[in-house]
């Protein structure tokens, strides 16, 4: 099973940074509002980053990385995709 660690940027021009074994899914949760709570609210949504990893422990382990970055990090994995 492949995972993958994903960006969205949101309506408010945040990021929400998480993980996910079905992308597609996990966008139309967050679509719906059935995504995370940060996410309630916050539409629309654009997929601006996803980095694959092997399993979940890696992606948990990219997810904590790509979080603990200031915004200012964040733009620039986005832009260097």
């Amino acid at each position: 099973m492949q995972w993958v660690v994903y960006i969205l940027e949101c309506g408010d021009n945040s990021l929400y940074t998480g993980i996910t074994n079905n992308l597609s899914a996990r966008l139309a949760a967050h679509q719906a509002g059935t995504g995370a709570k940060y996410t309630r609210g916050r539409g629309p949504f654009h997929l601006v980053f996803q980095e694959h990893v092997t399993d979940r422990s890696a992606a948990t382990r990219r997810e904590n990385e790509i979080k603990a970055l200031d915004v200012w990090a964040k733009r620039r994995l986005i832009a260097d995709q």
